[in-house]
Order: structure tokens, then C-alpha cells, then sequence
């Protein structure tokens, strides 16, 4: 994968992880609120267990059919707006097979890669530092 695709699937699980992870939690759209809502034994920091790639894709696949669909990944962004990718473009550069859809492992592959650019440390923990640092990142 080039430098700007991975970018790029970085970019898929900050503005669909959090965003989902917020949504299913009832969180705010602060880099403050949805490390709270991350930070699941509150000790400071978010290990990457905590930073779940399964609890992402459950939200993401609303139909249950172990596939994240444009439809789906839609639905969590809601409408396009200019200058922002659309939910097919998130979903092509992710989707490794191109079959148009993302399986789990294509979403807990992304979501790895995310949590590691986050972490600048690399001490396999964020910080709310951290996150606020990537927090709009791509």
C-alpha cells in the first residue's frame, strides 16, 4: 500500500472508528469525550484492546451480515460533504479483496494501523495527548 493510501485508511477508522464508537455510545465529537468514551477501565491512557476494531465493525455492519456495505458506512457519515471522501472512496481504499465491502479483518487492519500512528510514543497506549494530536489527522 502507497503512502497516500494508507493515509487514507488511516483516514477511514478516525472519521468512521470514532465517529461510530460515538455514536454507539452517545459520546460528543470532542477528541476529550471519545477518549473517555474509549478509556473503558479509566486509568488515563487507552491500551489497544480498549481502541476495539470488533466493537467498530459491529457498529458498522448494521445488517449483521459480517460486510461493511457503502450503505452502511453512508449511514455513519451521513450526507457527503465537499472536500471529505465519500463513504465509497473510504470503503475502496480499505477494502483490500475489492469486492466493495470491508470484512472484519480489512476494518481490524485499518484500525491497527490508526492506533499505531496515533501512538507517537509506540508504548502500545494513547494518550488523550495523542489523540488529541491526530484527532483530525488523516
Amino acid at each position: 500500500m502507497n503512502h497516500l493510501a494508507s493515509h487514507l485508511a488511516c483516514s477511514l477508522v478516525l472519521c468512521l472508528g470514532l465517529t461510530a464508537t460515538s455514536q454507539a455510545q452517545s459520546v460528543g465529537d470532542t477528541a476529550a469525550q471519545r477518549f473517555a468514551a474509549l478509556d473503558k477501565n479509566n486509568d488515563g491512557r487507552v491500551s489497544d484492546d480498549e481502541y476495539d476494531a470488533g466493537a467498530l465493525f459491529r457498529t458498522l455492519d448494521a445488517d449483521h451480515n459480517y460486510r461493511v456495505s457503502v450503505e452502511e458506512v453512508q449511514a455513519v457519515l451521513g450526507p457527503d460533504r465537499d472536500g471529505q471522501l465519500t463513504a465509497a472512496d473510504r470503503i475502496r481504499v480499505a477494502d483490500l479483496n475489492g469486492d466493495g465491502e470491508l470484512s472484519e479483518e480489512e476494518v481490524s487492519r485499518v484500525a491497527d494501523m490508526r492506533f499505531q500512528s496515533l501512538d507517537t510514543n509506540h508504548d502500545q497506549e494513547l494518550t488523550l495527548a495523542e489523540l488529541q494530536v491526530g484527532f483530525w489527522r488523516p
